[in-house]
């Protein structure tokens, strides 16, 4: 089954419809993991920056969302600063999506009617993983979840499994071209009113 982000009820504000926009010319070009999306985050706790790729699932009105476990390093960073910055590249078109804005938490009957349509497999993972933490083994990764994947319960939402909605307040179309006069349009967020203006490369 090939990835895809699921648009619902999409913000008709022209930056979330150009997005739209730019999935669709992406995908038409043969995109592959046209679902991933880099999420930077800043630790409160170690004055570290990370990032990571996460799988983009629903872009819901103005709401970008993605599932995690709750207890893993993004969600440790998440609370103790809630800004992010996140970037798409689709190099198919040689698009960049530049992003920031402000994280929390999806409810839990939101998480719960998710988890209940996913795969057994992919819930038995969600399940057995304790994300990041140090393990003695890998094998003792594959072991915990094979044995998690003998359960009857894997549509059960764990508690410390979910997702995270993010509301863009800044999004830069990076467009990549000929010996880089790049074009960059931007589209800001400022008094509820997108103000759009171009960057020069």
């Amino acid at each position: 089954k090939i990835k895809m982000i699921e648009f619902e009820n999409l913000c008709s504000e022209k930056p979330f419809q150009l997005i739209k926009r730019k999935f669709d010319e992406a995908k038409k070009a043969g995109q592959k993991d046209i679902e991933a999306i880099s999420i930077s985050s800043y630790s409160k706790t170690d004055g570290e920056v990370n990032a990571r790729y996460v799988n983009l699932k629903k872009i819901i009105d103005t709401e970008f969302i993605f599932f995690t476990n709750y207890n893993s390093q993004k969600a440790n960073d998440f609370m103790g600063h809630d800004q992010i910055t996140a970037l798409i590249f689709w190099n198919s078109i040689n698009l960049q999506i530049r992003i920031k804005a402000k994280v929390q938490k999806t409810s839990i009957a939101f998480n719960n009617e998710y988890f209940a349509v996913r795969s057994a497999k992919k819930n038995a993972l969600a399940i057995s993983s304790n994300q990041s933490k140090i393990i003695d083994s890998y094998k003792s990764i594959e072991e915990r979840y094979n044995k998690t994947l003998k359960n009857n319960n894997l549509q059960k939402c764990p508690d410390y499994w979910g997702g995270y909605a993010f509301t863009p307040t800044y999004i830069e179309f990076w467009e990549g071209h000929k010996h880089r006069i790049n074009k960059r349009d931007v589209y800001k967020l400022e008094d509820k009113n997108w103000n759009n203006f171009i960057l020069q490369p």
